[in-house]
Formats: structure tokens, sequence, C-alpha cells
């Protein structure tokens, strides 16, 4: 160093000095990135006192001063501080490479870039102040990537939240009695839960929209309560006035269940029933409570209406027993041969029939329709007898003989005309109408056969 340079050192600002303990100082941990010091001492000047001075583009500027060690040591302490500052910056660029968060790197650029500019180390400052712009460079186009995938997340996350509260305002916008409670309960509180797995997602949307948003999905489920509450309710009274209603029937089924009016009493019960069907349902617990009280005052009454009709089937049984010999005795009538007899016979088994008394009730329709039978049948032959012999019915056919053979006679005349003529139009109809007239005549006179 030229003696002008010492000089003009002497007349700078004061450097500042290493902080340096009584003992010799500790050597700094290791780092990613160690300057042999010969090769730092092309960047630096040392001077005897410990005064070090870095060397940028042929110009010096002072380091710092290390008192009381060798210019070795000296120049080691502030290469050390460059070392350090370049191991972070290897560090930024491996997180660059990784795709760190863009704002802690910039932070992390800007600090270490203060430190540099302070040039209180030795070593290739230019270089490290070259990589340390394209790290910066690096991060601003990071920064730009990471800044258009938070808007798309961001705005995947506004879509997200958007949905949820939609969902939750159209169920709160349907009418209560359309809404199956169960299900859209639990579809209310996924909703819910989903609103909170995506608020503590790591995109946050602005405090304003995603406040708007809250207030929008609260008032929703607010209303959606409301609706719920009302509805039930609502429910609890309908079920009470149903309950209340069937409870009146109930009562009056079991006012009639030790009656012994059976005929009259069944119909009292049917009435019931259809009262009851055309009520209103309670709660499902409730309705099947009661359906099973309402029942059981019917089965004492036809359980006691059973017993009694097994009873006088019992008693009948021996009636039953005659009316199936006399029934027997009526079918063997058939077929009538002799209308005259046939009805004595009918009205003698009329008699004792009548006489016999009742049979049991399960036997009563097919015992009495079997009679019914042989009744009728009789019936028919006598109506089948007056017809043959009514004297109007007969007088009515001999007319309609007499007239029909008197148009035939003259249709005969017609033809026998046409056929003079050879006129084949006039002959064809006139034996047409002939042809019918005599069916007709043949009919009638089978007919009047049956009235002999």
């Amino acid at each position: 160093m030229t003696t002008s340079q010492q000089s003009d050192d002497s007349q700078k600002t004061p450097l500042p000095q290493a902080q340096k303990p009584a003992a010799k100082p500790v050597v700094a941990p290791s780092v990613a990135h160690t300057t042999p010091l010969d090769e730092a001492a092309k960047f630096a000047r040392v001077t005897e006192d410990g005064h070090v001075f870095v060397i940028i583009d042929g110009a010096e500027f002072p380091v710092g001063q290390y008192p009381d060690a060798t210019q070795e040591e000296a120049l080691g302490y502030f290469v050390r501080k460059y070392d350090d500052a370049l191991s972070q910056l290897m560090l930024l660029e491996q997180r660059v490479v990784a795709k760190a968060p863009a704002g802690e790197l910039g932070k992390a650029v800007q600090a270490l870039s203060a430190t540099v500019a302070e040039r209180h180390m030795v070593g290739d400052i230019p270089a490290l102040e070259s990589r340390l712009e394209n790290v910066r460079v690096a991060v601003e186009s990071l920064s730009a990537e990471q800044r258009k995938a938070h808007d798309a997340a961001r705005a995947e996350q506004l879509a997200t939240r958007e949905a949820i509260v939609e969902q939750a305002e159209a169920m709160a916008a349907k009418r209560p009695e359309q809404i199956q409670w169960k299900t859209a309960s639990a579809s209310m509180n996924e909703l819910f839960e989903q609103w909170k797995a995506s608020q503590r997602s790591s995109v946050r949307l602005p405090r304003a929209t995603e406040d708007a948003l809250w207030k929008r999905f609260r008032a929703a489920r607010t209303t959606f309560d409301r609706h719920r509450r009302a509805y039930f309710s609502q429910l609890d009274s309908t079920n009470a006035s149903a309950k209340a209603v069937k409870e009146e029937l109930i009562a009056r089924a079991e006012a009639l269940q030790s009656s012994t009016d059976w005929a009259a009493t069944a119909a009292e019960y049917r009435k019931l029933m259809d009262e009851w069907k055309k009520s209103r349902r309670a709660s499902r617990k409730d309705d099947d409570q009661l359906w099973g009280r309402f029942r059981a005052a019917q089965d004492v009454f036809f359980q006691a209406r059973a017993a009694a009709n097994a009873k006088i089937d019992e008693e009948y049984s021996q009636n039953l027993v005659v009316k199936e010999a006399l029934l027997e005795e009526a079918r063997a009538l058939l077929p009538i041969k002799d209308l005259a007899a046939a009805k004595a016979k009918l009205d003698s088994i009329r008699d004792r029939w009548e006489s016999a008394g009742k049979v049991p009730r399960n036997d009563l329709q097919r015992i009495e329709s079997a009679l019914r039978q042989v009744e009728d049948a009789v019936k028919g032959a006598e109506d089948e007898q007056w017809r043959r012999s009514n004297p109007e019915t007969k007088a009515r056919s001999n007319s309609m003989l007499s007239q029909l053979q008197d148009t035939i006679s003259a249709l005969e005349e017609d033809l026998a005309a046409a056929q003079a003529k050879g006129n084949a139009k006039q002959i064809a109809a006139a034996q047409e109408a002939l042809d019918a007239r005599r069916m007709w005549l043949n009919t009638l006179e089978k007919s009047a056969a049956d009235f002999q």
C-alpha cells in the first residue's frame, strides 16, 4: 500500500471493530461453502493493525478491523462472513428450485442484499451480487407464478364457499312441509362441516368476501332451523289433535265391546272404522299404540259374538240334518213330469222346512240356495204350462197364421204373373219375398203346435 493511500485511510470514518473475546476467537461453525484464504486474499488488503479492506473492481472499501490478531486471522474472520452470505445465497437458490413460498424468499433476499451491500465481508462480492440478483429475479418470477396459483386456488375456494351457501339457501327456501327433515338436517350439518373444512384451507378469502358469505350461510341456517322448529311445533299440535280424535273413537269402541246386540253393534263398529280411516294420523309411535287399543276393543266384541254364534250353530246342527234330508227329497222332484204332483210335494217339503227351524250360520246360504233352485224349477215349469195354455196367445198366433197364409197366396200370384211376362227382375223379387214369408210361416206353425 502507498503512503498516500495510508494517509487517505487515516482520514476516513472509523471502521466498526469486530467484537473479540478475551481468548482467541472461536472458529465459526462450518458452512456449505468455504473460501480458501489464498483465494480470498485476491479480494482484500489487511494492514498490520488489523484493518481489512475489500477490493471491488480495483477500488478498496473498508470492511472492518480485527485488532490484536494476525493478518491471516483478521482476513479469515471477514472471509467467514462472506462464506456465510454465500451459504445463505446457495440455500436461497435451493429453496427457489423447491418453490418455497415466494414471500418468505423475498424477505430473505432483501435481508441478504442489505448484508451484502454493507460489504463487511471479504470475497468475490460482484459474483455474489450477480448471483443474488439472479435469485431476486427468480423469486419475482416464482412470486408471480405462486400469485397466479394462489388466485386460482382462491377462485376455487370462493366457488366452493358459494356452492355451500347456495345449497344452504336452497334448503332454507323450501316449504317446511316439502322437506324430509331427517335427511335435510343431516345435509345441513354436512354443509357446515364443509364450511369449517374450507376455512381450515391454506387459501384465505378476502375478509370482506368471507364475512359476506358467512352472513348468508348463517342466515340460511337460521331460517332452516326456524322452519324446522315451526314445522315440528305444528306437527306436535297436529299429532295432539289427531290423538284426541282417536282417543274419542277408542272410548266409543270400548263402550260397545260388551254389547250383545250383535247386528246393531257390528254396524256401529263399521261406522267407527270408517271414521278411524278418515281421521288424521298421529305420530307413528302414538298411532300404533292407539290402533292397538282400538283393535282390542273390537276384538272383545267380535270374539264374544263368534262364541255366541258357535253356541247357536251347535244348537242348530240337528236342524241342518233334517233340512239336508228335505233337500234331497226336493231334488228328487226333478226333472218335473207331473207338475201338479210336484207342486203338492214341494208345498209339503216347505212346511216341514219351516218347522225344522234355523241352521248354523255358515250353512244357511248354501242350504237355502239349494232349495231355491228346486223352487225355481217348479215355478219355471208352471210358467211354461201357462204360456202353452194361454187363450190370448193362441188366438194371436192363429190370427197371424191366417194373415201370413193370405200374404203367401198373393205373392204366389205375383210370382206367376212375373213368370208369364218373363221379367227376370220381377221374378227374383217375387221369389225372394215368397221364400221369406214361407219361412216365417214355418216358424209360426211350429210355435202354434206348442200351444196344443
